[in-house]
């Protein structure tokens, strides 16, 4: 028997189907864990608000893990448990590289999204599809310019995210940016975007900061995951699972792999680890 007391678990394509929504099996799954004392912690490279709705409403849902790990909210308390930003002045650097690419770009800072007006205005283009679209639109407010509005607010940032029209040259800077920004974690969460977060700000830092806030051996906790984002928290949890929707690389990464997100593969890996004697 697993003694699991905390469950994370990655958002989009792991615990949400592709239609981007909690299946009832999922729910259940979290639900009967919850009750049997196992914290149940999305985490995510989204912002805490812009997290679904349906997952904001979980009942048993204390703690997240938001911006790939650049915060870590407790929900009832209304307070940041730790975190780690990109200093202002750095975040403007990194955009006056990305001003040199055929992208659009955005910050999180403050748990909310800022973007460009013009580089909201060609969100269409650049979006992977109606889903990512429709994110942009609602979870980012347009400023002028966005390295503008950072020197004069002098505001650190949670996550810096680049949207590529060009995979191949998604695919290089992908290689390229981590070497010319060592001081930085490049990663990417869908199949056209790069997000830049602190050096200390990743899904695994962050699981493992709050296992010790609650007193929990990290032996004692299973994380989910279906893309790169995820791998350092698959790598640093007790249990690491993928996706059977994942990439090969993040199923390298995992202890197991369950079935995809849309057949219910977080229900499925929790009952096999949690309650697997039962019949």
């Amino acid at each position: 028997m697993h003694n699991i007391k905390l469950i994370a678990l990655d958002l989009d394509g792991t615990l949400l189907n592709s239609d981007k929504q909690l299946s009832e099996k999922n729910r259940a799954a979290l639900q009967r864990a919850a009750e049997e004392g196992v914290e149940i912690v999305p985490a995510t490279g989204r912002f805490y608000l812009g997290m679904p709705q349906v997952i904001r409403d979980l009942p048993f849902v204390r703690y997240v893990i938001s911006v790939n790990g650049a915060q870590v909210y407790d929900v009832k308390g209304e307070k940041t448990v730790c975190g780690s930003e990109i200093p202002w002045e750095r975040a403007v650097g990194v955009m006056e590289r990305l001003d040199s690419l055929d992208v659009i770009y955005d910050c999180y800072m403050n748990g909310w999204g800022r973007m460009t007006q013009s580089h909201y205005d060609l969100a269409e283009q650049y979006a992977a599809n109606i889903h990512s679209l429709e994110m942009i639109k609602k979870l980012r407010t347009p400023v002028p310019e966005l390295k503008a509005y950072l020197r004069e607010s002098r505001t650190d940032i949670q996550k810096i995210q680049a949207f590529f029209k060009d995979m191949k040259l998604r695919e290089e800077m992908l290689s390229r940016l981590p070497e010319e920004f060592p001081d930085l974690v490049v990663t990417t969460s869908i199949v056209n975007n790069i997000e830049i977060n602190s050096r200390e700000a990743t899904k695994g830092i962050a699981l493992k900061k709050l296992a010790e806030y609650l007193g929990i051996p990290i032996s004692g906790t299973m994380a989910f995951g279906d893309d790169f984002n995820d791998i350092t928290m698959l790598h640093g949890s007790g249990i690491g699972v993928a996706m059977g929707n994942a990439d090969e690389k993040v199923k390298e990464a995992a202890d197991f792999v369950t079935s995809d997100c849309n057949d219910d593969g977080v229900a499925a890996a929790i009952k096999h680890f949690l309650w697997e004697n039962e019949i």
